[in-house]
């Protein structure tokens, strides 16, 4: 099965680090194959660290601090979790720009185990000064993204999913801390990032049966975040129902609350990765039955809080 967005994401290096001598790719121990037309046509450019994470980082941004752009890979537990006191050291109190790209957020690594999950990075990442966090779900949003972030001085966060969530975007549409609505609805407001998205238009495919409009918003910057039109959209529905592979702190459902909170009478829900270890092997759409990632999961949750029977109020 092909990887979309870690193709995309090599791609990309390829066409920016020959516009650019500055853009410097280092990696640990993985996507040496697609790496490779970067590689060869930028010769020194290219450095393949090995399980160093830590290590990573910090030449990440001693390289950065000379005025180059370095692009930081390798899999989430391992820059995000293994590698954070570097990440608030090195770049962030430094005031150091770059980029750190992941592959293997959430439970993407399903067979490997909980050594190969990360359920927190959003949440980690959020709470240092001068980051941006991106969740790109389709190639166009990545492209369109780093573009936007590409050496604005900040330390951009890219999360790739190993699945996609179908959706064709233009790529004016996409815009750095801008939701989408994908589509309108007065009922309830279903809100999603990564690629929960198509979850959420399945979901509210069943709920239309049933009499219900749901609108569905899609966001693929977590930081900073659209505020604005999830208040807007839950000031009309009075209702809300977040969908995200990532634990309850920190997320999503986390700022959306937070932006929602002058909404009076608002009746929530939220689907997210539990506090526990998720010890259950098996793949990626076996965690997400087990998780109640689903279509008939979501539309059951957004019609009990229609029907008043379920929900908190915020």
């Amino acid at each position: 099965m092909a990887d979309v967005m870690r193709d995309t994401f090599a791609r990309t290096m390829h066409e920016v680090g020959v516009a650019d001598p500055d853009l410097l790719v280092l990696v640990g121990d993985i996507s040496h194959f697609a790496l490779q037309p970067f590689a060869q046509a930028c010769p020194g450019r290219f450095y393949n660290v090995g399980i160093l994470e830590p290590t990573i980082v910090s030449m990440s941004a001693g390289l950065a601090s000379l005025g180059l752009h370095t692009v930081t890979h390798t899999i989430a537990p391992f820059l995000i979790e293994r590698s954070l006191e570097q990440i608030k050291l090195d770049f962030c109190y430094q005031g150091i720009g770059g980029t750190l790209i992941t592959v293997g957020s959430a439970f993407d690594y399903a067979t490997l185990g909980c050594s190969h999950h990360c359920y927190d990075d959003i949440s980690l990442l959020r709470g240092l000064p001068n980051t941006e966090i991106v969740y790109p779900a389709s190639p166009v949003e990545f492209t369109r993204l780093f573009a936007d972030t590409y050496r604005n001085g900040r330390l951009t966060y890219f999360r790739l999913p190993k699945e996609t969530h179908g959706v064709d975007f233009a790529e004016a549409d996409i815009v750095l801390g801008k939701g989408l609505r994908v589509r309108p609805g007065s009922d309830v407001t279903l809100a999603a990032c990564g690629p929960q998205l198509r979850t959420a238009l399945a979901a509210a495919d069943r709920l239309a049966a049933r009499g219900i409009a749901a609108e569905v918003l899609y966001f693929p910057t977590l930081k900073p975040f659209d505020g604005e039109l999830l208040a807007a959209s839950v000031a009309r529905t009075r209702r809300l129902v977040c969908i995200e592979e990532h634990v309850e702190f920190g997320g999503l459902g986390d700022v959306a609350l937070r932006a929602a909170r002058h909404v009076a009478g608002l009746k929530s829900d939220f689907l997210f990765i539990p506090d526990a270890f998720q010890r259950g092997y098996g793949t990626y759409e076996e965690h997400c039955r087990a998780l109640g990632f689903t279509p008939e999961n979501l539309a059951a949750r957004a019609a009990a809080l229609c029907a008043d029977t379920a929900g908190e109020s915020a």
